[in-house]
């Protein structure tokens, strides 16, 4: 099978360049690739129901939407990323393609369920597929080192979150495939291995200036934009509640295609104004709108800031 040699780590342009290889090409190919420290969602996922966005801001790890169903997943540099595109009759029964890769490289891997891949029993690899009229593309996660415990905080809502329209991450044990593969000591090498088994001597393709001008006008006017990570969430609800200098505020709230669809305030708080009047105000707003609005009317002595920590 033909390749496409990716060396870019900026997960939005990923996400358009593996949109390219479902819909720019005509060939069967496959490619792999990294994202540097990021969190990509599934195109049915709620941001806010699915990630610890607050932990994500802290650590400065990336947030990205693709083009196909599935959980939340976590990628690093000790993250291998593999895509696998073509004609969608020549893609039916390649769902076990990267299990058997992986087991020509002595790890007993076995495919299990709707997109896993599990070692023993652990999953090392997630996938999802998506059909754009006769093409089909298949991509996934290879996990080779990557920080779990960065990965279990990334992906850990926080306990206040209630309930999500959008289908749920499904969190299950993991395992890095570097410890059935000692052979290898860094993932450059592990990468070769497998393209040479995937590659079977066929050579690359190199995208031209233009196809790659395509795929940076994708990446710009579609994956990094706010309506396309957030404001394509669908339906989420959730619950806060916090004690401020006012009294308890609690909160209860809706968002749907990232913004507020319905909010509820109660609690011992004072306030100059009925809290109802800001609700009002923020149905059809993002949250970070709040920090032009008079907050402290409603509640006494809070400030903006202070009062966006409910919704985190």
């Amino acid at each position: 099978m033909k390749y496409v040699l990716n060396t870019c780590t900026d997960p939005h342009w990923n996400m358009a360049h593996d949109e390219f290889l479902l819909e720019g090409l005509q060939e069967k190919v496959f490619c792999l690739w990294q994202n540097r420290p990021s969190v990509i969602i599934g195109l049915n996922q709620s941001a806010p129901a699915e990630v610890n966005l607050k932990y994500l801001e802290e650590k400065d790890i990336t947030l990205a939407r693709r083009v196909t169903g599935g959980g939340a997943v976590y990628h690093d540099l000790g993250n291998l990323n593999y895509t696998i595109a073509g004609p969608s009759r020549e893609l039916e029964n390649d769902y076990g393609l990267m299990a058997e890769t992986l087991r020509k490289l002595g790890v007993p891997a076995e495919r299990s369920g709707r997109n896993d891949i599990l070692v023993e029993g652990r999953k090392c690899s997630g996938y999802a597929k998506r059909l754009s009229k006769d093409r089909m593309m298949i991509h996934g996660t290879l996990l080779w080192n990557v920080n779990l415990e960065v990965l279990t905080q990334a992906l850990q809502v926080p306990g206040s979150k209630l309930q999500a329209a959008g289908i749920a991450s499904v969190h299950s044990r993991v395992v890095n495939l570097k410890e059935y593969l000692p052979q290898f000591c860094r993932i450059q090498e592990f990468q070769a291995a497998l393209q040479d088994i995937l590659a079977e001597g066929d050579p690359m393709i190199t995208l031209s200036q233009e196809q790659l001008r395509s795929i940076d006008q994708m990446a710009d006017e579609k994956f990094r934009r706010w309506e396309w990570i957030y404001g394509h969430s669908p339906s989420a609800s959730f619950q806060s509640s916090r004690k401020f200098a006012c009294g308890t505020v609690q909160v209860l709230y809706t968002l749907k295609h990232g913004v507020f669809e319905s909010l509820t305030f109660s609690g011992d708080f004072l306030g100059n104004r009925p809290a109802e009047e800001l609700a009002r105000q923020l149905i059809g707003k993002r949250v970070e709108d709040i920090g032009a609005l008079p907050v402290s009317l409603y509640f006494d002595q809070l400030t903006a800031e202070e009062f966006l920590t409910l919704f985190e």
